[in-house]
């Protein structure tokens, strides 16, 4: 028999896990304080990596955080402020990015991606959405630098070690395939295992497929507090009302801590700020791109190019930096002869608050001491990849079944 299931956010997490638990034969609400038409899962860059293996808290990234932290213009940008969860977070990230760590997270990393990327296809081809861009040709990181050819072939290798479909392009090969590439740029590493897709495009058709079989969607519906006795919620009050159920999923991103704080559950977790600028003309790019000097991400979406970056933790806000859209433009343009992104362009960025964790693991799991209770959040730039693994991860949780994948690395109450 079918439970009556809650679910706290309507990004890409939160419509997965609607879309595995009403396969599964769930009753299903979804809550989000928005309109889901803007956000994290609309402004990604849309790639699915299985590439990305190593955590975003590695050796030297809090190093280079530091060293940023008064330049709002560089790609990690950490505004300086004396917030005590902020403090803490950071504390938990260093502690978190050794090498023993990041070795273990690799192999957890990839599959979850791969597992991802597997349900993607299995939605793709079965046409229930109807169709939607999923391009496999693979994800190009691209270099100018000796260094940055140096680091990225040595995460080549960690990932063919992997298993993963991986090539290392001199400058002729890639000029063969991308011919629009800068001279400057020495080679790349391409991943031919990574996919991308066109997030708007998939959202909406995944939200409309849920309204049409029986989700009921509260869009501009806030969660204001929690009802619970004992280990079980009850209900979530949103106004005047009391939407109650029988289980609870919290899918709200960046807002996660904020709600887990209500049922007095530590979620340690920050607000990491990403920019789009799309271009809506041609561009002559192929391939999606990460360029990895300026860590601006480059994908050839159905009717436009995007380019997208930053992690900037600077609280929970959606104010628009234009020096940070001004990065991305200049960087883009480094990296391809023809490209001129204009300023009217530029104008119509738009951002999106990542949840981001210590350790670069999302927390997927039963939380605090409740049996009806999970949280579905903290995928930090690999959100929009993970979100169908993370959907089904939690459907099975709710039917009490053997999970795909090992949850102890993603468990919401582990030690940093």
């Amino acid at each position: 028999m079918g439970k009556k299931v809650i679910v706290i956010g309507g990004g890409i997490v939160g419509l997965s896990t609607a879309y595995y638990l009403l396969k599964d034969g769930h009753e299903v609400t979804v809550i989000d304080k928005g309109n889901i038409d803007q956000g994290a899962s609309f402004v990604n860059a849309g790639y699915l990596t299985p590439s990305h293996v190593i955590p975003l808290a590695a050796p030297g990234v809090m190093a280079k955080g530091l060293k940023w932290m008064f330049n709002s213009s560089s790609p990690l940008y950490m505004k300086p402020r004396l917030d005590p969860d902020f403090l803490k977070w950071a504390w938990y990230f260093h502690r978190s990015s050794t090498p023993e760590k990041v070795n273990r997270a690799i192999p957890v990393i990839k599959d979850i991606n791969l597992l991802s990327k597997e349900l993607y296809t299995d939605i793709h081809e079965s046409g229930i959405l109807g169709d939607f861009q999923l391009d496999k040709r693979g994800l190009l990181m691209l270099y100018k630098t000796e260094q940055a050819a140096a680091h990225e072939i040595e995460v080549a290798e960690i990932a063919r070690k992997e298993g993963l479909e991986v090539a290392v392009l001199n400058k002729a090969e890639l000029q063969d395939i991308e011919p629009g590439v800068d001279p400057s740029v020495l080679g790349a590493v391409h991943f031919e295992c990574d996919a991308h897709t066109t997030p708007g495009e998939f959202m909406k058709k995944l939200l409309t497929y849920l309204q049409e079989n029986g989700v009921t969607i509260r869009s501009n519906t806030t969660a204001d507090r929690v009802h619970y006795k004992n280990n079980r919620v009850e209900g979530i009050q949103c106004g005047e009302e009391i939407i109650k159920g029988d289980f609870f999923v919290v899918s709200s991103g960046a807002w996660s801590a904020g709600i887990a704080r209500e049922l007095n559950i530590n979620l340690p977790l920050q607000a990491g700020k990403g920019y789009r600028i799309n271009v809506a003309r041609h561009t002559g790019i192929n391939y999606p791109a990460v360029l990895c000097e300026g860590k601006v991400a480059v994908t050839p979406m159905r009717g436009f190019t995007r380019f997208a970056g930053t992690m900037e933790f600077s609280g929970i806000n959606h104010h628009i930096r234009k020096e940070r859209v001004e990065a991305i433009a200049n960087r883009a343009e480094e990296y391809y002869s023809n490209l001129k992104i204009e300023a009217d362009e530029k104008s119509q960025a738009a951002c999106g608050l990542r949840p981001v964790t210590p350790d670069g693991l999302p927390y997927i799991g039963l939380a605090g001491n409740f049996n009806n209770l999970a949280v579905a959040t903290g995928h930090a730039m690999m959100g929009w990849s993970l979100g169908p693994a993370t959907g089904k991860l939690i459907s099975e949780i709710v039917e009490g079944k053997k999970p795909s994948l090992d949850l102890s690395p993603f468990r919401p109450d582990r030690k940093f």
